[in-house]
Formats: structure tokens, sequence, C-alpha cells
């Protein structure tokens, strides 16, 4: 099957093909440099922008693959958890198409395509794990099969991602903040005592990082030394940890109280969950080198495979939604002209039509 994805659930647009579960092509628009200007994403113009270029890029993807819209077997489109001015970009391009074509749609869980995405490039074990850690979500999933996934862990208020947004901003560093953070503290030793583990003393898999947020601002606060003089799109790394005295500690601090809490969380559903063979992570976070260690780490010590994504996947991306479309729909699992988009904070309702 050649199955078309539509991924438009924050702010890039991006469309994939993949035909028997291999990527064909791809193509992807960022609204990174954009948002950068206000620290974050701004929901109006991330649907806007979806709407001027998905046309462009849908065309581009054709050619560049050399198909034929005709060629097209089935179509997927992520259709939440996200923002919903951006979901509804996406699914109107998939309802059309599906329409025009006389094609099988389906609408894919967004969390459920991360943690499905390594299947592009290898088998994947069931039950298992899955830790989805990006900048609106970290949420923890027991995956019996493809299309069976019950969540354990939430995070009750800022997610993984908005923790490391936000701190960039009190240090005056670049959206998105992780990637510069993680740069930083790539020149220093982490202080184990400087930033606490939020949320750990309980027994339950939720998260929540807002204390996390607190404490940092805290000690910018006491340390006005440590905020950059001046917001660079591409700062020189090397020379804003010399100049800055503790920013990196600061910076690799955060990464280790991040991780090391998401590493016991996730030892903690291991232990209630012996069955699982594997642990899958994804979500842009995952791109940490720091968080990466850790769950390399949690895999081996609990005696499970861990798979984790390349760079590319890691981040939203269409490859993913095709993949999860092109599972879907050869194992009979559709929609029809009614599906609806989810935004952040609903549940995805499990309303497949079965098809033969």
């Amino acid at each position: 099957m050649l199955c078309l994805g539509i991924e438009t659930s924050c702010d890039e647009t991006a469309l994939a093909l993949v035909r028997d579960k291999r990527l064909v092509g791809q193509k992807l628009a960022s609204q990174e440099r954009m948002h950068a200007l206000f620290g974050g994403v701004v929901p109006e113009l991330a649907s806007r922008e979806h709407l001027r270029v998905i046309g462009p890029l849908f065309d581009a993807l054709l050619a560049e693959t050399t198909t034929r819209a005709e060629e097209i077997e089935g179509i997927a489109v992520a259709r939440g958890p996200g923002l919903l001015g951006s979901l509804l970009v996406g699914l109107g391009l998939a309802k059309g198409l599906a329409i025009s074509l006389d094609r099988p749609l389906v609408g894919i869980n967004h969390l459920v395509a991360h943690l499905l995405a390594p299947g592009l490039e290898q088998e994947l074990d069931f039950p298992a794990l899955g830790l989805v850690a990006s900048g609106g979500h970290t949420q923890i999933g027991l995956l019996t099969s493809p299309f069976a996934v019950s969540w354990l862990g939430r995070t009750l208020d800022d997610a993984v991602g908005e923790a490391y947004d936000k701190t960039a901003r009190m240090l005056n560093l670049p959206y998105p903040g992780g990637k510069t953070i993680d740069a930083l503290a790539q020149f220093a030793d982490p202080d184990t005592g400087l930033l606490p583990r939020p949320y750990v003393d309980n027994q339950n898999l939720d998260f929540s990082f807002s204390g996390l947020k607190t404490a940092v601002a805290r000690i910018v606060a006491d340390n006005p030394r440590l905020v950059a003089p001046v917001m660079e799109a591409e700062p020189d790394i090397p020379e804003l940890a010399a100049s800055r005295p503790g920013l990196a500690e600061l910076c690799a601090s955060l990464n280790w109280s991040i991780a090391s809490t998401i590493r016991l969380k996730l030892r903690r559903a291991m232990a209630r969950h012996p069955e699982v063979k594997a642990l899958i992570a994804a979500g842009g976070v995952v791109a940490n080198s720091c968080l990466r260690r850790e769950l390399a780490a949690t895999a081996e010590e609990c005696g499970v495979r861990a798979v984790l994504p390349r760079m590319e996947l890691c981040t939203d991306n269409a490859a993913m939604i095709a993949y999860a479309g092109s599972v879907y729909l050869e194992a009979g699992y559709a929609h029809g002209m009614d599906l609806d988009a989810v935004p952040r904070g609903k549940p995805l309702p499990d309303d497949f039509i079965r098809v033969s």
C-alpha cells in the first residue's frame, strides 16, 4: 500500500509517502523561526502558515517522488491531540483528497504515531512500554499492539518540552529551548543537588514540571549574570558557556533533573508491567542527549530492548503518520467523512470503522 501521511498538529507542516511500511519521501515546512519571535507557538499564526504552505508541499512531494496522486492508495492524517486550528488544516486536505481520489481515510492519534514511528526502521516488539516526551506531552503508555494503547501516566501541568522552553525564555535563549540547553549542558557536569526531581514522592506515573520551572526561576532571579545579554537565533554555544559562569552547569543540572525523573517513573512502570519486551521512546525531547542515555540505561537495567528512533523521527513528522496509517488501513481500520479533529486535553474516541 502507498499511504499518504499528513501532519499539522502544531507548528510543523509535513507530508510523507510510505509504501509497504517504508518511507518513499517526505516534505516538511518548519515554523520555528516565526514562533521564535514570541518564545513559543502562537496558534493562530500556526494555522495560517499551515494553510499557506500545505498545497505547495503536497505538489512538491509528488514531484520529488515522481508519484501521481492517483497512485495513492490510502490517506492518513493526524487528528489530535494538538492545536485545533492547525489540525483542521490537515484534516481538510485529507478529506478533500479522500473524496476526490475515492480512497480510504484514517485519522491517527499523534501520540501513538510517535510510538509506532520506529517501525519504519525495525520490528517492534509487543507488549511495549512507550514514552512520549515533547513540547506538549509527557506520557507513558502500555502498547499491547499497534491498535491497543492504554495511558498509564501523563503530565499534570507543564510538559517536559515546556519546561525547557520556559527555562530558555528566562535565560534569554532562543526557541525551541531544549536544543540550546542541551548544547550548553555539554560544557559542564550537573550539580545533582541544584534542582529537584519534581513530583516523584508518590506512587503514580504522572509528571509535573511546573515546580521545576519555579526552582529555575528562583536561581535565575538570584543570579542575573546567567541570563544571555542578547537573544540570538544561533548563539555561539562555547562562547556563551565561557562568558556566563554557571550557565552550562544550570543547563546540565536541568537535563539531569528531567532525565532522572523520567527514568524513575519508567522504572516504576516496568516493575508494574514485567511482561513488556521493549521500551519505545519518541517525541522531540527524546533527541536530548542526556535523556537518550538514561533511556538506554533504563532499558538495559530492566532487561528490555531500547527502541529509540533516529533524530529526524523524534520531532513531529508525517512519516510516522503515513506509517501508522498504513498499519491501520491494512488491518481494516478507517474513518468516514465525519472524522473530527481532537484538540489537546480531550481524549481521542475509539471510533474506527472496520472495513474488509
